[in-house]
């Protein structure tokens, strides 16, 4: 997390934390266009919970997605978050990112039905996860008033990492493993990165009432 005060370091900080953020959705759209714009079909790059042939589908699921607003929706979700991410917690973002990335894929093809997955929301949701829990477990301020944010903006998201009716469209098993992600990151990294200050109290500088006699005391 960034303390210098210098508007020129803390420029260059903002541009890169969106850099790798905006990049990746850079990359979402521009299969998302290739794939309407050809007329292909890229849905067997998601995954499909215990074939093997689908695994390297862990890679690639984020990049395929059912429509423009599903994919605007992740999109706009995952630059947020994911710049929240390097702005905050740049020394362990990259960590972060990557473990999100995969391991949110694995623990979905798992336990996911037996049904194409496709869309980045599971990577979304380790990030949102990681970033609500990581804030109040370090109970540092700045942190914690992201968590705050994230709670108020994303806070019905929890919802949706339930069923709600047999045949869901919605991956839930998608969003439930981001979420389990990110929440055990929060806890494994929990020493890594920005840390709550330590305030050290100078007993120098603490008066000493028994030194002083009456009249001198009466000066303080």
């Amino acid at each position: 997390m960034p303390f210098n005060s210098n508007p020129s370091y803390q420029k260059r900080h903002f541009y890169y934390a969106i850099f790798i953020p905006f990049a990746i959705g850079i990359l979402m759209i521009l299969s998302f266009i290739v794939e309407k714009g050809m007329n292909w079909d890229f849905h067997t790059a998601g995954i499909f919970p215990r074939r093997f042939e689908s695994l390297p589908g862990i890679f690639s699921i984020i990049f395929v997605h059912a429509d423009w607003s599903h994919i605007v929706n992740n999109i706009i979700s995952f630059v947020i978050l994911g710049s929240l991410l390097y702005y905050f917690y740049n020394e362990i973002a990259n960590r972060i990112l990557l473990i999100s990335y995969v391991l949110s894929g694995i623990i979905l093809w798992t336990i996911g039905r037996e049904n194409w997955h496709i869309g980045a929301s599971g990577l979304v949701y380790s990030l949102a996860f990681f970033l609500f829990f990581s804030g109040i477990i370090r109970k540092h301020v700045p942190l914690i008033a992201i968590s705050l944010a994230v709670s108020f903006v994303y806070g019905s998201m929890v919802w949706h990492i339930f069923p709600w009716q047999t045949h869901d469209p919605i991956s839930w098993e998608g969003h439930l493993s981001g979420g389990i992600v990110g929440l055990l990151l929060s806890i494994w990294y929990k020493n890594s990165g920005p840390q709550k200050p330590i305030v050290i109290w100078d007993e120098e500088e603490e008066i000493d009432i028994n030194s002083y006699n009456e009249e001198e005391l009466s000066e303080i």
